[in-house]
């Protein structure tokens, strides 16, 4: 069988499963169902990462574009809100490929509608249907697609368009380079708001940083930087730039929740839309209205739509991984930020370093006053979507919740919409949940301490595992 799934942010599955034929195949399903629509611009913005397969694959789209009779518009290696932000420019589709922060195996694609926004769950089922009804075609030869040398760099512009050349000046900040298709772009935006950029640990082979679950290797790597007490923040993206990570001096990671909602607060939200999995200081910040959706940017970008519908005048969300979508145009200090309803990278790294020079604080400080508690997360992998899907189940009959959780806490509330979040009694949650990418069965906790948090995880992970076994007795225990 194919791994190519759609998830929470597009398709993805193994290279050898994408490439050729296949993704021919969904690039032309794509524009059959959305990006031919009756009075849509026939053209279709391309861009990639920097994974090996990606070029090939970009051709492969560009090569079904040709074959629909819409221009290919090449944009080149360059970040996926770059993209979009072009396919807004031009009122055109647009087609990312990238396989965001899982490893160089495996990649996707990520579509968009005529005029940039991001595909729906119900463009994804028109996409598949499309791709039932066109069999197994095999691809024609590439067709070089019309370049367009310029969308990186006006996607540069609208961060210095909004931000001052001063706003970072006295602050150094190290600029993890890796992989990441926003790699020079990130440090040369840095420098130009006054920062000193200074590039470290480029790579020539792909390095695949989740900015949510971080690898060992990774930490340690940030933690080693920055003990020398040379750098006041460390950044970096995932591979797309869609997903930022910063660190603290003393090289502690931010989680994106956090990243998030310091952005929010920096640009005077009235209305933030988060996931389930985000934490719980969004609520206790003040903002007037606070909406919380499934896990995955369409529906967060849906729940912006709501916002904007029901009076908002400043709306974004963001996600427990840091990208941040921009719902409306925002001033900044009488600077104007457009819109750009798809997850991003730029804007929260640069808002929370703004908001830590404005204030006149450390990263360190700045999170500590905000209050946000701890929050951890973890995995069950190899679980099959029936197996989780039965222990969810089960866990939304409040007899079998009580019994299950008595060990850690008393159940206060219940989320019910994206696997089953409960309120525990002394401010905390745990989040049981199937991942939309994976054969897995994630949880997520957040309590008042990291080790609370870590803890209620562990217990979590084992309890569930016992009771999809079969072998857990009174209140989760095996």
């Amino acid at each position: 069988m194919s791994s190519l799934k759609f998830g929470t942010s597009g398709l993805r599955g193994l290279v050898t499963d994408l490439e050729g034929g296949p993704s021919f195949a969904y690039a032309a399903a794509f524009l059959a169902a959305i990006g031919t629509e009756a009075g849509a611009r026939r053209e279709v913005v391309v861009g990639r990462d920097l994974r090996d397969s990606s070029a090939g694959i970009a051709a492969t789209v560009a090569a079904a574009a040709a074959a629909a009779g819409v221009t290919a518009i090449d944009c080149g290696a360059l970040p996926t809100p770059a993209l979009a932000l072009e396919a807004r420019r031009r009122g055109a589709c647009a087609v990312m490929v990238t396989g965001s922060h899982i490893p160089e195996d495996r990649n996707g694609l990520k579509f968009y509608r005529p005029g940039g926004d991001e595909i729906t769950k119900a463009d994804e089922a028109a996409i598949l249907a499309a791709l039932g009804a066109a069999g197994d075609a095999p691809p024609p030869p590439a067709v070089p697609a019309a370049p367009e040398p310029d969308a990186i760099a006006r996607y540069r512009r609208r961060s210095l368009d909004a931000f001052g050349p001063d706003l970072l000046a006295g602050r150094t900040v190290a600029v993890y380079q890796q992989s990441s298709v926003a790699r020079d772009l990130l440090a040369d935006v840095l420098a130009s708001c006054g920062a000193r950029a200074v590039p470290i640990g480029r790579s020539d082979t792909f390095v695949p940083i989740d900015t949510e679950a971080h690898r060992p290797q990774d930490v340690a790597f940030i933690r080693d930087v920055m003990a020398s007490g040379r750098f006041d923040a460390l950044v970096t993206t995932d591979g797309d730039a869609d997903r930022p990570l910063v660190a603290d001096a003393d090289g502690r990671i931010l989680r994106g929740d956090v990243l998030g909602l310091i952005t929010a607060r920096y640009l005077g939200a009235d209305a933030v839309v988060v996931p389930v999995t985000a934490g719980s200081a969004i609520e206790r910040t003040g903002f007037p209205r606070v909406l919380r959706t499934r896990v995955g940017s369409p529906f967060v970008i849906a729940g912006m739509e709501q916002a904007r519908r029901e009076g908002a005048t400043v709306v974004c969300g963001f996600e427990a991984n840091g990208g941040f979508l921009l719902g409306s145009d925002v001033a900044i200090g009488g600077r104007i930020l457009p819109a750009l309803p798809t997850r991003d990278a730029m804007l929260p790294i640069l808002a929370t370093l703004a908001a830590a020079q404005a204030q006149g604080l450390s990263l360190a400080d700045l999170v500590a006053a905000l209050d946000a508690g701890q929050t951890a997360s973890d995995r069950l992998g190899d679980v099959a979507a029936e197996r989780s899907g039965a222990l969810l189940g089960r866990l939304r009959d409040a007899a079998f919740r009580r019994d299950f959780l008595r060990p850690v806490g008393s159940p206060q509330a219940v989320d019910e919409q994206d696997g089953v979040r409960i309120v525990l009694d002394g401010e905390r949650t745990i989040h049981f949940r199937a991942s939309g990418n994976a054969p897995e069965l994630r949880c997520y906790a957040e309590a008042k301490s990291e080790r609370e948090a870590e803890d209620l995880v562990r217990w979590g992970l084992a309890a569930a595992a016992a009771a999809m076994d079969g072998t857990a007795g009174p209140g989760g225990a095996a």
